[in-house]
């Protein structure tokens, strides 16, 4: 019976061990200084500048795929469809002013 209990414990902190090191492996790290020597001269690698709004960019295009998708709809829907179009292109008009801001 004691090696029983001896075992548990055993396998109980091995598991709990193997459940910690990996979170405490995870926690923040220091980052290492870079001196100005370790840095290779040369052209400077210069990402895209991403839109100044991506938020309204994605709406502006969702706006304009629904307006393609209801200017194909076959039904007029008593008058809707037309001032869903109506709407979405005074909507995509708000959005394209929103997007030249600063």
């Amino acid at each position: 019976m004691k090696n029983i209990g001896f075992l548990t414990l055993l396998v109980t902190a091995t598991l709990l061990l193997t459940l910690a090191l990996p979170v405490s492996a995870a926690g923040p790290k220091a980052v290492p200084a870079v001196s100005a020597a370790a840095v290779p001269a040369g052209p400077a690698v210069v990402a895209p500048p991403a839109p100044p709004h991506p938020h309204i960019h994605e709406a502006l295009e969702a706006m304009r795929a629904a307006r393609e998708h209801l200017e194909s709809a076959v039904p007029e829907f008593h008058g809707h469809r037309a001032k869903a179009i109506e709407h979405l292109d005074a909507a995509i008009h708000e959005a394209e002013e929103c997007e030249r801001e600063p």
